[in-house]
């Protein structure tokens, strides 16, 4: 599965500038760097999965903080995904959480945890100001993003069709109530609903903060 930058910005709340301010070697390593592919620049899902949790941590503390607790989880000989660890924060440190619920401070102290579940990685956010991000696998009610359907790109519930593809369509001049002609299943309700995501990732706030 391959996300464009711009998908991966849509699906994980960070703006594109934001991500490629955390692709930069500043010294100690970029914040997370594409699994896939660097040029051109393609995210995974277990990517998207790392920079939601980044984009939900810059709400609380600093892209410094987040760089030195990466740092510290380097050193501490923890080379996984960071898709496979639960970083929360406290208000002025970054905690791992580990898989018996057993706190490390990874900059100061440990402290009251805000996000500790991968449940909560998940839900919808507002990462700033007029934007909230959706739910990840089910970004709105008629599209959904499964790993093991279509590469995890967002498809229509219960197909395998691309919600771009049904948003060309209608993008095109083709009713909603016309769509099931070129792909049966799709209802018109699914159509206008692809249709509606396509715009929220067309113009998904890419805005100047890029840290």
């Amino acid at each position: 599965m391959a996300y464009s930058t711009r998908m991966a910005a849509a699906l994980s709340g960070a703006t594109v500038g934001q991500l490629r301010t955390w692709r930069r070697d500043r010294g100690h390593g970029p914040i997370l760097c594409p699994e896939l592919s660097a040029r051109p620049v393609l995210y995974s899902f277990r990517d998207v999965l790392a920079l939601r949790a980044f984009a939900r941590l810059r709400q609380n503390v600093s892209l410094q903080m987040i760089r030195k607790a990466l740092a510290h989880l380097k050193k501490s000989g923890e080379v996984e995904h960071l898709s496979s660890y639960s970083l929360v924060a406290d208000g002025d440190s970054i905690v791992l959480v580990g898989r018996d619920d057993h706190a490390t401070d990874l900059v100061r102290r440990p402290g009251q945890r805000v996000v500790a579940t991968m449940a909560d990685i998940l839900q919808p956010f507002a990462p700033r100001a007029g934007v909230v991000v959706p739910h990840l696998l089910m970004p709105s009610p008629h599209v959904s993003v499964d790993p093991g359907t279509q590469g995890g790109q967002p498809v229509i519930v219960g197909t395998r069709v691309p919600f771009d593809a049904v948003a060309e369509l209608i993008e095109g001049g083709v009713p909603p109530e016309k769509i099931s002609d070129y792909y049966p299943g799709v209802t018109a309700d699914a159509a206008r609903d692809a249709a509606a995501f396509a715009l929220y990732v067309d113009s998904y706030d890419t805005g100047p903060r890029a840290a």
